[in-house]
């Protein structure tokens, strides 16, 4: 087994006043040439947006865009014809693929949302835009792995790679066994809040953990805590 430590306070952070976000991977203004990506996972964005601001119009193409609702509610647009509001435990996969401009901006005039930003790089290039959301019961991820996104799972969301996005709310000394999908895979462990220790290494809120070489992972809760998993080709 080989892993990699990122602890919270070592991420990218910037401050444009409407936009407070973490990069746990190279992005905009912070770059760290030791942290472009892990594997197949690009970008891990933590960010809180202002009611009532947002992203304007933009264009993506060749990502796999899967956006984690932690709090409050997004307005999403884009140009293939989707006008959705994104909630709490909603989540979202976009494949941008051969060119796709959306806009996201905070539904809540005066309340703050959070959320993830997650990419991933596609199993091909210039696949036809899509856009999924779905919600999530948090009640099903209590001491279990609730899969979000996966390329084959009809529970979830479909996303264009050999990867799978997970979430568990694990209690106080509760443990899961995460079981990888191949010999050619790793997981990046991300604690959204709590702390864990996993196969021996004590995580805390924030922190992230590339793990590769293994066929599964163990996470033990410390306190009560929220784990994400996101599985990504890593060879």
């Amino acid at each position: 087994m080989e892993s990699i430590i990122h602890r919270a306070e070592s991420r990218g952070r910037a401050d444009y006043g409407w936009l407070k976000t973490r990069y746990t991977f190279s992005f905009a203004s912070y770059h760290d040439p030791t942290r472009m990506h892990f594997g197949a996972l690009r970008v891990l964005n933590d960010d809180w947006i202002e009611g009532g601001k947002g992203f304007d119009t933009h264009p993506h193409d060749n990502m796999e865009i899967v956006t984690i609702m932690l709090t409050g509610e997004l307005n999403h647009r884009d140009s293939i014809g989707h006008t959705e509001i994104l909630k709490s435990n909603e989540i979202q996969v976009m494949t941008a693929g051969s060119g796709i401009f959306h806009a996201e901006r905070n539904n809540l005039p005066y309340t703050p949302i959070k959320l993830f930003q997650v990419w991933v790089f596609p199993r091909e290039k210039n696949l036809e835009p899509r856009y999924e959301q779905k919600w999530f019961d948090p009640e099903k991820r209590i001491n279990a792995w609730q899969t979000l996104v996966s390329p084959q799972d009809e529970q979830a969301l479909m996303i264009n790679q050999d990867a799978w996005v997970s979430r568990a709310s694990l209690q106080k000394e509760k443990q899961l066994l995460y079981e990888l999908h191949g010999e050619k895979q790793g997981v990046y462990l991300f604690v959204v809040d709590g702390s864990v220790t996993v196969n021996e290494q004590d995580l805390n809120i924030r922190d992230g953990a590339g793990i590769w070489d293994t066929a599964e992972i163990a996470v033990k809760a410390k306190e009560d805590s929220d784990v994400l998993v996101i599985e990504v080709p890593f060879s």
